[in-house]
């Protein structure tokens, strides 16, 4: 017998019983002819006590013993530990294997890099930090799992091998060994498949799938990740928005301890980009931006009336300079900002264009109080918002580090359905089986461009957590889309054939959206850096140092 008991579950209920343990070695410490050991196993750690004359042979940490004892009260009590009241007073070791030393301190706070965290996962697993980051993405799924069973979804497994069709990204391709010269790819999603399941007739469906893309890295992206997908029948954009409202409600309340907001705020796509420069914002500390060219050609602020774009935003009640423009490698060229200091009193940073009457007027116009600042960007369209997006970013990144944590969600709506790009050739800006809008039908021929669709991103605190539509279902939409892309009809029946078939067959009104589990699940955690929520991640560079892969 290997145990009678883990490592975390004696206390003081077990005083006096014999009892065996099976655990590594934590931390030694040899106080002569008494040795202290704390040994640990998944469950805990518990403290053995030791007679030197028991060990015959050396011991060292991570070597996995097991020892025969009997619980016993312990004086000097640890609060933190499970097991804090008892230690065992050993009666037998032995050694089932023994452990070099480990290249890092297997503790949370470790010393190891995050190369050698890679290259050693299976240690790294042992810290219980990322023990508990893997037992709390297992409690995620089984919620996700039982909140969805419970609204009558079922889960479906759709292939992985499947043949190529473009979704927007690379695809990794796997050899046939039957068919010389052809290849299988590994699905990007289960779009098509889960589109088909509802021509199926199936009425709610889901599944938690890994996917893959053949893409950069980044610390919130990998090339293999876990989506929860899901498809409905006889839906709109509205139903699909209020189902999934309530979902994510229920997982963050019961996940987290900080507060959502509701209900979710929901704003088209050419808003979010007006309002906020991007498709992905934080709307936590508002700073929307303001265009101020009517302002500055009605007040005649002459420097500032040859710009394209005037914009500005406000920062409430901050005690310091809210940026550091160098440290974030912002060219300040073309921003300036106003210091509200006190009733009538004003500081302008970075360009002394303006006088005193006309920094009275941005100060009313965004009704500033002393302690606010006032930052405006100019020039070009694009420029001057980007410019812009990335100065709130980096004030947001400051504010989020000294203020109470909120989620704050937001559904970006109606994204373009499709978008050009620099050679000038049509590309989707979801995927191509997204629905237009219907009063945008109408300019679906001849321009594709201002058409836009039945589309939603759920946007989380400046992450992107969620993107879906409702799908196209009649073939000569469907068709069109796809000779926008530049596919020819040859090249459609090659490519999609099937799928257009099956469009002929009654294809009910339909839609879904997809959850990145990771994404989420860091997000809970407020640890963005998704490769401590995964067991054998990849590197930014998309490979995994540990079996040298790919090789």
């Amino acid at each position: 017998m290997y145990r009678t008991h883990n490592c975390g579950e004696l206390s003081e209920k077990d005083i006096n019983k014999k009892i065996i343990l099976s655990g590594w070695i934590k931390k030694i410490r040899n106080l002569g002819n008494i040795i202290f050991i704390d040994i640990r196993d998944y469950f805990g750690i518990t403290q053995l006590v030791i007679n030197k004359s028991l060990i015959r042979n050396n011991l060292g940490k991570e070597f996995l013993i097991r020892i025969n004892g009997k619980v016993v009260s312990r004086s000097s009590k640890n609060n933190i530990l499970s097991t804090g009241s008892i230690e065992v007073l050993v009666s037998k070791i032995e050694i089932l294997n023994k452990s070099l030393i480990p290249p890092f301190i297997i503790e949370d706070k470790t010393d190891g890099t995050d190369k050698d965290r890679m290259i050693y996962r299976y240690l790294d697993i042992r810290r219980s930090i990322i023990k508990n980051n893997l037992i709390f993405r297992h409690k995620i799924m089984l919620e996700i799992r039982r909140f969805l069973s419970s609204k009558d979804f079922i889960e479906i497994e759709t292939p992985i091998l499947v043949n190529y069709t473009p979704e927007g990204a690379r695809s990794f391709l796997v050899p046939s060994r039957n068919y010389q010269n052809k290849f299988y790819a590994l699905h990007q999603s289960p779009q098509i498949f889960k589109q088909l399941l509802m021509i199926g007739g199936i009425d709610k469906y889901f599944q938690i799938i890994k996917c893959f893309r053949d893409e950069d890295a980044r610390y919130d992206r990998q090339i293999e990740f876990t989506q929860i997908d899901c498809e409905m029948l006889f839906v709109d954009v509205i139903d699909i928005l209020k189902f999934f409202e309530k979902f994510v409600i229920h997982i963050f309340t019961k996940f987290s301890n900080f507060k959502i907001t509701k209900p979710f705020v929901s704003i088209p796509y050419y808003k979010s980009i007006k309002y906020y420069g991007t498709d992905c914002p934080d709307i936590r500390f508002g700073m929307k931006f303001n265009e101020l060219n009517l302002l500055v050609n009605k007040e005649n602020i002459s420097i500032l009336k040859k710009y394209e774009l005037v914009i500005g935003i406000k920062i409430e009640s901050f005690n310091y300079f809210p940026i550091d423009f160098k440290k974030n490698k912002i060219e300040n060229k073309n921003i300036f900002c106003i210091k509200h200091k006190s009733e009538k009193k004003f500081l302008l940073y970075n360009k002394k264009i303006l006088n005193y009457d006309e920094i009275n007027i941005f100060s009313k116009f965004f009704n500033t109080n002393p302690g606010d600042f006032i930052f405006i960007s100019y020039g070009k369209k694009n420029e001057s918002r980007f410019l812009l997006k990335k100065i709130r970013n980096e004030i947001i990144n400051n504010l989020s580090k000294k203020n109470d944590f909120t989620f704050n969600p937001i559904w970006i709506t109606e994204l373009p359905i499709l978008k050009l790009d620099s050679n000038n050739n049509y590309k989707s800006v979801h995927h191509p089986f997204t629905s237009p809008i219907n009063e945008d039908i109408h300019l679906l021929k001849k321009n594709p461009e201002n058409v836009r669709s039945k589309s939603y991103d759920l946007v989380i605190n400046g992450v992107e957590v969620a993107s879906g539509s409702i799908r196209i279902n009649k073939k000569s939409i469907q068709k069109l889309i796809f000779n926008h892309l530049g596919f020819s009809n040859k090249e459609i029946q090659q490519k999609f054939g099937f799928f257009i078939k099956a469009l002929e067959y009654g294809t009910p009104p339909h839609g879904g959206i997809a959850f990145g589990l990771d994404r989420l699940i860091s997000l809970l955690k407020k640890d963005d850096n998704i490769k401590n929520f995964i067991a054998f991640p990849k590197n930014s560079s998309g490979k995994d140092i540990m079996t040298n892969a790919p090789s």
